[in-house]
């Protein structure tokens, strides 16, 4: 029989703080960065300066360089392949190891949806352009396999970020503009592990030692429960840019993307719950949440073209994941139940890309590094994460004046991050330690049409 009760207050803090970092995102940290399949392309290079209608969430300033009423769309695939090769004990016996696989590939191939439109508006209004925009800055899903050897940590984790800008760019003459957006963002969770109730249940005996007792009735990974764990909020931020480009032929933009607060409110579904403790008072109802920020961005991009054809272009990016340096965690009438240390750090994203133009073909590639904000002492499983580099290539097909087309492929190398998580009573009774190896490949087209 199924028992379900509301998440205690320690696992709410590990449940939302995994839910807002799940995921092995296409970029460091769970950032996307696949608003555009034209910056997929040439690895982000030049993001800040397009003539792309993505810009209305990237850098409303550069909205200015497309004089037509402008549709896009674009849809990028990103599909992660990871593999995780370690183990771990149980609390108070060293050598009793856990049991369970490798966990199979978390990564599953998911698509990346972006759709921006730009108006140039006319008559009184000239020089001033808006633009509307829906896309996924963070987010993405992992899910490992049921009873692999870090069940205790996670199975799944899934996280929906999505962004409506609504961005207005004014030109001050022929090369220099600025632009300011408004972003309503919709942040959802889902987390989801499996908990170790007959550790729990020696535990609770006063005596740890009763665990290894083969006349004790309760043993460590013979009582497996589970929980999922699901929060929501709504929350408002804003982007501000500029860009100048005092020639045909040069280009800068720069671009700034404000913190996000994110209320999250979440309520758990234990399973499998022991009869002996459906009635303990750490699991009782509680509803909780945690106060969380998605980070600040600030991109600065350049474009120079050696001749009318062809283009090098230029991405440095800063991200403020010093904001997530810990979670924390109250009930539902506000008192403080304690904060879960995160310790990430700021990162800089780098790219270097160029394009051709080739008759109705535009060709490009890229290459680029992203560092990553994890460190050994508190990455987890549900976001293996660490530095990476990116490989692309892409082209745009102009089939005419009105319509184009584009294609683009990245290859991602992870740099392999290794797990070293300890015993924290009574939340985690078990170690894991161990190193993950795995790349990502991903797939974008797009359509821009021009009226």
């Amino acid at each position: 029989m199924r028992k379900n009760t509301h998440i205690r207050a320690t696992a709410l803090a590990l449940a939302v703080l995994g839910s807002l970092v799940a995921g092995q995102a296409a970029a460091s940290g769970f950032q996307l960065r696949e608003q555009s399949v034209k910056n997929l392309g040439k690895s982000n290079a030049g993001s800040m300066v397009g003539k792309d209608a993505a810009v209305v969430a990237l850098n409303p300033a550069a909205m200015t360089n497309l004089d037509q009423n402008t549709f896009q769309t674009d849809v990028s695939v990103i599909d992660l392949t990871a593999k995780f090769s370690g183990g771990g004990t149980i609390l108070g016996n060293p050598s009793a190891p856990l049991t369970g696989g490798n966990g199979g590939d978390p990564g599953n191939a998911t698509a990346v949806p972006n759709v921006a439109a730009v108006f140039p508006l006319k008559g009184g209004l000239e020089g001033l352009t808006v633009g509307f925009s829906i896309g996924a800055p963070f987010g993405l899903k992992t899910e490992y396999a049921p009873g692999w050897v870090g069940r205790y940590r996670a199975l799944t984790s899934d996280v929906k970020i999505i962004d409506f800008t609504s961005s207005a760019a004014l030109n001050f003459g022929s090369s220099v503009s600025v632009g300011v957006g408004l972003i309503y963002e919709r942040a959802e969770a889902t987390l989801s592990k499996a908990i170790d109730f007959g550790t729990i249940l020696c535990a609770n005996s006063g005596n740890p030692a009763n665990c290894f007792n083969p006349a004790f009735p309760f043993k460590p990974q013979m009582m497996d429960g589970g929980f999922e764990v699901k929060g929501s909020n709504n929350g408002i931020g804003y982007l501000v840019g500029a860009q100048i480009a005092p020639s045909d032929r040069l280009a800068i933009g720069v671009s700034y993307r404000s913190e996000i607060r994110h209320d999250l409110k979440g309520n758990l579904d234990f399973s499998n719950v022991p009869s002996l403790l459906a009635t303990d008072p750490r699991f009782q109802d509680g509803p909780g949440g945690a106060m969380l920020t998605t980070p600040a961005i600030t991109t600065v991009s350049a474009k120079y073209g050696f001749s009318d054809h062809f283009r090098v272009l230029a991405d440095y990016q800063r991200t403020g994941w010093s904001s997530l340096r810990d979670v924390t965690i109250k009930r539902s009438n506000g008192t403080l139940v304690g904060q879960e240390a995160f310790n990430w750090k700021d990162t800089s994203f780098w790219s270097i890309g160029a394009e051709y133009d080739l008759g109705e073909l535009t060709l490009r590639g890229g290459f680029g590094r992203d560092q990553t904000p994890t460190n050994n002492a508190t990455r987890t499983p549900r976001l293996p994460d660490n530095t990476r580099r990116l490989y692309s290539v892409g082209a745009t097909w102009n089939a005419t004046p009105s319509l184009s087309f584009d294609a683009a492929y990245q290859r991602i190398q992870i740099d392999s991050p290794s797990i070293n998580l300890g015993l924290h009573p009574p939340s985690d009774l078990s170690t894991l330690s161990g190193t993950f190896s795995g790349h990502a490949n991903l797939f974008g087209v797009a359509m821009q049409y021009r009226f």
